[in-house]
């Protein structure tokens, strides 16, 4: 099968890499002037892993879009908006591919989801999925095998996409709850954000309190907006912590501890916007969200982060 990714940035050579790896034609796009992508293009070789050469590169976006039945976006969640017009403007028939978004956020100032965006942008008879769950780049290409989900709003797209994508490198599960999923996948970047914070105090023995809570309050949102509470404790969510609350991999939590201890942290951490896009919905449903609003407190309203962690975890007394 002809695929194409859409970014080249970590994830996106990832998924190039290895829909390559289980059999398929693959054309990697990155942006006319990518550092990215010039870097791979003499070297084949980036920090995370080595492209093989069959794995064809272009900046030249109708090219790549014209080259497959199924496309991988792996661009910057706040950017999709904007990308998805490009695709429009191409004038190709788009209604006959496949889509898998492998982002996790919201949009910010809206708070809508990835595939509402691609859908108001591109049209609802669009066939878009979401990929995500637990996992990291350098386990990955060293053989550390882990299970994904694959989440659409119609199921037989999901198995589709399953049967293309699935192996003994990633065990792949039916996200049965489109919503859920993506609600849940971006917000375990902004519980991320909060658990690189504790590292930065050395309060690590709170991730255990920050992990019950985080999928509580999570759980109550996607139930408000219409989804399953119980989504959040799949692998688009919990599933995820491990990857997220405690990896040294994880761009979420390096920036929580390094904006604790003071040290600059240069790489994209989808978090510290999903968090705003978070707040947005929890004016709109009506849902309390009090990790989110703290870790919010911190980044965007510059607020002292211990004194805001401390009242997080010493809130008045109730009900579990």
């Amino acid at each position: 099968m002809n695929i194409s990714v859409l970014g080249c940035g970590r994830w996106g050579t990832f998924h190039a890499w290895y829909a390559h790896k289980i059999g398929h034609e693959v054309m990697l796009w990155g942006r006319e002037g990518s550092v990215h992508l010039q870097a791979l293009s003499e070297t084949r070789q980036n920090e995370y892993l080595t492209l093989p050469q069959e794995v064809a590169l272009t900046y030249d976006l109708m090219a790549a879009v014209s080259h497959a039945d199924t496309i991988i976006i792996s661009i910057s969640s706040q950017q999709l908006r904007s990308f998805c017009r490009q695709l429009a403007a191409l004038g190709l028939d788009l209604a006959k591919k496949r889509f898998v978004l492998c982002m996790k956020g919201l949009e910010i100032g809206t708070g809508k989801r990835l595939t509402t965006v691609f859908y108001e942008e591109l049209g609802t008879a669009m066939r878009v999925a979401v990929w995500v769950g637990p996992g990291h780049v350098q386990d990955f290409v060293r053989g550390i095998p882990n299970c994904m989900v694959i989440a659409a709003r119609e199921m037989q797209l999901t198995k589709d996409l399953v049967t293309t994508f699935s192996s003994p490198l990633i065990r792949f599960y039916y996200g049965e709850d489109l919503l859920g999923t993506e609600i849940g996948a971006a917000s375990k970047n902004v519980i991320g954000l909060a658990a690189g914070m504790l590292d930065g105090f050395g309060y690590g023995s709170l991730k255990g309190a920050l992990m019950a809570r985080g999928t509580h309050e999570l759980s109550r949102l996607i139930e408000a907006m219409g989804g399953d509470r119980m989504t959040v404790y799949g692998l688009s969510h919990l599933g995820d912590y491990e990857a997220t609350l405690f990896s040294p991999h994880s761009n979420n939590r390096r920036f929580g501890e390094d904006l604790i201890t003071g040290k600059p942290f240069t790489k994209l951490a989808e978090g510290v916007y999903t968090v705003e896009a978070l707040l947005e919905l929890s004016r709109e449903f009506h849902v309390e969200l009090p990790i989110c609003a703290t870790v919010d407190a911190i980044i965007h309203q510059h607020k002292d982060p211990k004194e805001q962690l401390t009242q997080l975890f010493m809130r008045a007394t109730k009900a579990e």
